[in-house]
């Protein structure tokens, strides 16, 4: 007879403490649900909205371009090489009669060609996308600085606020950079009171991280399972 309280968001979680279970008697697993809304609070201004951090991804551009210099320098070697009156390397011979004799819809071709093409669009993707999605930007209440807030540490704070609801003995908190997902075990009280309160006690908590921009709050209450 014993729950646990667990917060999902960036890899936190809860102790165990036993507590007094009410279970239906057909066994059914009662629950009560709700998307609730809020006004956040607003930036300072509209040219300070909060962006999101973007990632340096210094080891990423440091393996590659050691890549790309190390195959530079090995092919300029070779060619200068060939220039000097040396033959070419094995490997670039090889390359270069499988190039010319094996056809377009070879199946190694068109393997290394989608390697190819994933590989650079992957690389585009990193490019383009600021990273670092485990960090939510804050509000700015001044134009010379930014906050950033841990969604684990984020998930953790709201477990905590939701613990305080009367009737509810254990939570799951998961937090999303568009979204918090709450899932709660109530053992009395009726589940849509409980729902209620956890649905206001959690918009002022997501309201109280400084958020710059509020994420939706997903809110669902059960019973818990039976036990056996």
């Amino acid at each position: 007879m014993s729950q646990a309280q667990e917060s999902q968001g960036g890899g936190t979680g809860g102790g165990t403490q036993p507590l007094p279970v009410i279970e239906r008697a057909d066994g059914e697993l009662d629950q009560s649900a709700s998307a609730a809304s809020y006004d956040p609070r607003p930036t300072l201004a509209d040219d300070t909205k909060a962006t999101r951090f973007w990632s340096p991804r210094r080891v990423p551009a440091a393996v590659l371009a050691l890549l790309v210099l190390g195959g530079a320098g090995l092919v300029l070697y070779d060619i200068a090489a060939v220039r000097a009156g040396h033959s070419a390397m094995s490997w670039r011979r090889d390359l270069a009669r499988e190039l010319a004799e094996r056809p377009l819809k070879d199946t190694a071709v068109l393997v290394g060609a989608g390697v190819a093409a994933a590989a650079g669009l992957w690389l585009i993707v990193l490019a383009a996308t600021p990273g670092l999605r485990a960090v939510l930007a804050m509000r700015r209440g001044d134009p010379d600085v930014r906050a950033g807030l841990h969604r684990g540490a984020a998930a953790m704070v709201l477990r905590d606020r939701a613990m305080d609801v009367s009737g509810v003995q254990s939570v799951r908190v998961r937090m999303k950079r568009s979204k918090v997902d709450v899932r709660a075990v109530s053992h009395f009280r009726e589940l849509d009171d409980v729902r209620n309160d956890l649905d206001a006690t959690l918009a002022d908590g997501i309201r109280d991280l400084g958020l710059g921009r509020g994420p939706a709050l997903s809110v669902r209450v059960a019973r818990p399972g039976r036990k056996g």
